[in-house]
């Protein structure tokens, strides 16, 4: 199955960001216990050490896991950050804006290319570009009237809400037709993780999981 198929299949993105070694080996433990099967390792573009953190935890997690797990690196920005990922091993790229160069060179390498938007100009703008998905972010704040406004025009293209999803959420975003989600807080809940709560995430994976599924 290939990395497209792959998302449209399994539908949730976990976004982990300013989590490496052991504390993501574990988080990545409890995850796909309860089901995740992609991860997204964000660069946190205000840490000088970012590209060499974000490629160690490409890596390790491409090590434990294989093909079983599917690893993006998230927040690229340039050419050279997509290089990067490439090199360390993502299979696909996330970003929070539209970046003509960066999704070429995504597709110029291989990889799946998961670009931001917000309006229908940045959206479209994306997909004929030839990102593979477009990521809609930031969802929530925009709201369900918004997206409904703006689906019938951009019905043709592949969604991905991020930011704000949560259980109550994620089942309407892909009742609208979204082809997925990214998630980040409710996953990588940071005061779990410092206590070492990791069964209580397998137990919120597991009800994501379950939603995709369509159960």
């Amino acid at each position: 199955m290939d990395t497209r198929d792959f998302i449209e299949k399994h539908k949730l993105i976990v976004v982990c960001r300013k989590i490496y070694d052991d504390e993501l080996k574990r988080l990545a433990a409890a995850l796909f216990k309860g089901g995740v099967r992609l991860m997204e390792v964000t660069l946190d573009q205000r840490d000088p050490d970012c590209i060499s953190k974000t490629s160690r935890a490409i890596r390790m997690l491409n090590e434990l896991y294989g093909d079983a797990l599917l690893v993006g690196a998230g927040t690229v920005l340039n050419e050279g950050q997509v290089d990067v990922a490439f090199q360390a091993g993502a299979k696909y790229i996330v970003s929070p804006n539209y970046h003509p160069g960066v999704i070429k060179r995504t597709k110029e390498l291989g990889l799946v290319s998961i670009p931001g938007g917000m309006t229908p100009t940045e959206i479209l703008a994306a997909h004929d570009c030839g990102a593979d998905f477009v990521k809609l972010f930031p969802a929530t704040t925009l709201g369900f009237k918004y997206i409904q406004d703006i689906l019938a025009p951009i019905s043709h293209v592949k969604l991905i809400a991020t930011a704000g999803v949560n259980e109550e959420n994620f089942r309407q975003y892909l009742d609208l037709g979204f082809v997925g989600a990214g998630v980040s807080g409710r996953l990588t809940d940071r005061k779990l993780i410092a206590i070492g709560d990791f069964e209580e995430l397998t137990r919120r994976a597991e009800v994501f999981c379950s939603i995709a599924r369509g159960e």
